[in-house]
C-alpha cells in the first residue's frame, strides 16, 4: 500500500494587499530516507521566527532537509513510516547516525545497545504528531502506547521512537515547535 501524493496550497498577497493563491500543487520537497527504506519525509512549510513574518517570502522547504524546527520557529511535515522489519530491528541501529545525518541532525539519534528501538531519538522541541492513516507504537525509555488513526501525541522533548508493528505503512503529520528544556530537566538529561 502506498499513500496518495500530498497537495499544498500556499496563499499570499498581491501588490494591492488582496489575498491570492501563490501556489497549488504537489510538494516540491519529498525525500526518501536512504538508511530507513520506505520512510519518506514530505516537507510542507516552516517558519524561522516568533512571531513568524507574514510576507510573500520564498518557499522555506527548498532549503536542506532538517529534522528539528528552526530556532524560534516551526516545521510541518508528513512522514510515511514503513512497517518494522526483522532486518531493521536487528541491524538498523548501525545506520541511525547516517539516517539522522541525512535529515540534518545526526546528534538527535540516542540509540544504544540496550535501546528499546533503533529509531530512538530526541529533539529540543514540542512536537504534535497526528496519525493520519495506519497505526503506530510510540516507544519511550519506560513504556509505550499504540496509536491509531486520529490519535494525537504531544511530544515534549522526550527520548522516543516510532515503531510500526502493524504490517502496513503509516502516515503521520508532525508540527514541530522550537523549544528549550527547563534547567532542572536539562540537568537530569545531561546526567542520564
Amino acid at each position: 500500500m502506498s499513500f496518495p501524493p500530498l497537495r499544498r496550497v500556499v496563499t499570499g498577497h498581491d501588490a494591492d494587499g488582496r489575498s491570492v493563491i501563490v501556489e497549488a500543487g504537489p510538494l516540491p520537497t519529498v525525500v526518501p530516507i536512504e538508511k530507513i527504506p520506505g520512510t519518506v519525509f514530505h516537507e510542507i512549510w516552516s517558519t524561522a521566527a516568533t512571531p513568524a513574518p507574514v510576507d510573500n517570502g520564498p518557499d522555506p522547504t527548498l532549503a536542506p532537509l532538517m529534522l528539528p524546527p528552526p530556532r524560534h520557529g516551526t516545521r510541518i511535515r508528513v512522514v510515511d513510516i514503513p512497517p518494522d522489519t526483522d532486518e531493521f530491528l536487528n541491524h538498523g541501529a548501525e545506520r541511525m547516525s547516517a539516517a539522522f545525518a541525512q535529515i540534518g541532525d545526526a546528534a538527535a539519534s540516542t540509540v544504544k545497545t540496550d535501546s528499546p528501538h533503533p529509531l530512538m531519538h530526541r529533539t529540543e522541541s514540542i512536537d504534535y504528531g497526528i496519525v493520519l492513516d495506519g497505526e503506530m507504537t510510540l516507544v519511550l525509555d519506560a513504556g509505550e502506547t499504540r496509536l491509531t488513526r486520529g490519535d494525537i501525541v504531544i511530544q515534549r522533548g522526550s527520548n522516543h521512537a516510532w515503531a510500526n508493528r502493524s504490517g502496513q505503512p503509516c502516515r503521520m503529520l508532525f508540527v514541530l515547535v522550537d523549544g528549550q528544556y527547563d534547567p532542572t530537566l536539562r540537568a537530569a538529561l545531561d546526567d542520564h
